[in-house]
C-alpha cells in the first residue's frame, strides 16, 4: 500500500489520449508536440514518444528537459529570453520562436544556426478568462502587426499561434482559424510550418476528430506549411488521480473532512481559476466539504456527495489531476509532496518518485 498523499497516473488512461492524438496525426499529417507547461513528469515519456513528435516548452529549463528526457522534435519559446540563457537553449533546441521581432533581432543571429520562427497574436481567442487570454488587450504575447512582420520574413520560416484556452468547441476552433486566415494570410503563405499551439480539447468525448483532421490537412494544404499542434491537457486528460486519505471530520454548519493534501500546493490551478476539484461518482447521501490540510482558510477542494459517511482513514481521489498540478506543485506550509505513481496497462502500480525532508530543505537555502 503506497502511503498517501500521492498522484497516480493510470497508462490505460493516457493512452486513450495518445490514440487520439495518433489518429489525428496520420489523417492530418500534422505534427504534435508535448506542451511541458502543462505536464513534464518524465517518467512516463518513454510511453508517449511513440504517440507524439517531440515536446514544446516554455522556459530554459523545459527545452533542457524536452531535449534530455524526451527527445525528437525540441521547439523552444519564451515569452523573452535573457543574454545569459540564449545560448544554452539554441543548444537544447531544434526550432526556436521568438515572442517578438526585437528578440528576434536581439537573439536572432545566435540561433542562426537552428530552425526560427515568430509568435503571432491574431487578437481573438476562446478564453474565458482574463488572466489566461493570450488575447486580452495590451497582450505582451506575441505580434500582430502583418506589415511589420513582413519586414523580417528573411529571418524566419513559420509562426506560432496560441489563441485556444480549454476549447472544446470544434466550430469555434474553425471560425477563429478562419479569422487567421483573414489576417495573416499572406504572411502564412511564406511560411514552411505552423504551429496552432495548444488548448484544443480534442480528445474530450464526441469531439468530431475527422473534421478537425480534415480542416488542419485543408489549412496545411492551402499554405503548403507542416502544422504543428502543441497539446497540453490533450494529452493528459483523466489520466490521472491525485489520492489523499481523510485525517479528520467536523461539523461547523456543514459536514467537513480534512485530508492529507492540499489544494494550494498539490492542486493550485484550481484555486488560481476558482474551481472545485472533481470527485467520482459525487453521489450518495452524505454530503461533505472537502478540505486542505494547509493553514489557508480558503484550502478547499470543493463539495461533494458520497454514499457512506465518511471517516478517518477512508480514501478521497480527485479526478483529472495532471494537467497544471504536478508543475505547480510547491512545499507551501511544508505540506508532505506527493509522490508520483505510475499504474500499468497491466494494472499493477509502481512508485516513480518520492520526496523527502531533504526535498524541502533543499528547496530553498
Amino acid at each position: 500500500m503506497i502511503e498517501t498523499p500521492y498522484y497516480l497516473i493510470d497508462k490505460a488512461g493516457l493512452l486513450k489520449n495518445l490514440e487520439k492524438i495518433a489518429y489525428v496525426r496520420d489523417r492530418s499529417g500534422a505534427k504534435a508536440l508535448l506542451a511541458l507547461k502543462c505536464f513534464a513528469t518524465w517518467s512516463v515519456f518513454d510511453f508517449m514518444r511513440d504517440y507524439m513528435d517531440g515536446t514544446t516548452s516554455s522556459s530554459l529549463n523545459e527545452v533542457r528537459l524536452g531535449n534530455e528526457r524526451f527527445g525528437k522534435e525540441t521547439h523552444a519559446y519564451s515569452v523573452a529570453y535573457s543574454d545569459y540563457e540564449i545560448d544554452e537553449v539554441v543548444s537544447h533546441a531544434d526550432k526556436i520562436i521568438f515572442n517578438s521581432i526585437s528578440q528576434l533581432e536581439r537573439f536572432g543571429e545566435k540561433a542562426s544556426g537552428i530552425i526560427r520562427g515568430l509568435r503571432l497574436n491574431p487578437q481573438i481567442s476562446s478564453s474565458s478568462f482574463d488572466l489566461a487570454d493570450p488575447a486580452r488587450p495590451f497582450s505582451r504575447l506575441g505580434e500582430w502587426d502583418v506589415s511589420k512582420v513582413e519586414k523580417v520574413m528573411d529571418r524566419i520560416s513559420g509562426f506560432m499561434i496560441h489563441n485556444n484556452c480549454e476549447n472544446a468547441d470544434f466550430s469555434l476552433f474553425d471560425r477563429m482559424l478562419s479569422q487567421i486566415e483573414d489576417t495573416f494570410g499572406s504572411l502564412l503563405k511564406q511560411a514552411d510550418w505552423v504551429s496552432l499551439g495548444g488548448g484544443i480539447h480534442f480528445t474530450g468525448e464526441g469531439y468530431p476528430l475527422d473534421l478537425f483532421a480534415d480542416r488542419l490537412k485543408a489549412f496545411a494544404e492551402t499554405y503548403g506549411v507542416q502544422v504543428y499542434l502543441e497539446p497540453g491537457e490533450a494529452a493528459i486528460t483523466n489520466s490521472t488521480t491525485l489520492e489523499t486519505t481523510v485525517l479528520d471530520t467536523l461539523y461547523n454548519g456543514k459536514h467537513l473532512a480534512i485530508v492529507d493534501a492540499s489544494i494550494e500546493a498539490h492542486m493550485l490551478d484550481l484555486l488560481i481559476y476558482r474551481e472545485s476539484a472533481k470527485v467520482q461518482p459525487n453521489q450518495g447521501p452524505h454530503h461533505y466539504m472537502i478540505c486542505g490540510k494547509s493553514c489557508l482558510a480558503g484550502d478547499i477542494f470543493g463539495e461533494f456527495d458520497f454514499p457512506d459517511k465518511l471517516k478517518i482513514g477512508d480514501r478521497v481521489s480527485m479526478q483529472d489531476a495532471a494537467g497544471y498540478t504536478m508543475v505547480k506543485k510547491n512545499w507551501f506550509n511544508g505540506v508532505k509532496m506527493p509522490a508520483i505513481a505510475l499504474k500499468e496497462l497491466d494494472g499493477s502500480v509502481t512508485i516513480a518518485r518520492e520526496f523527502s525532508y531533504q526535498d524541502f530543505e533543499q528547496s530553498l537555502s
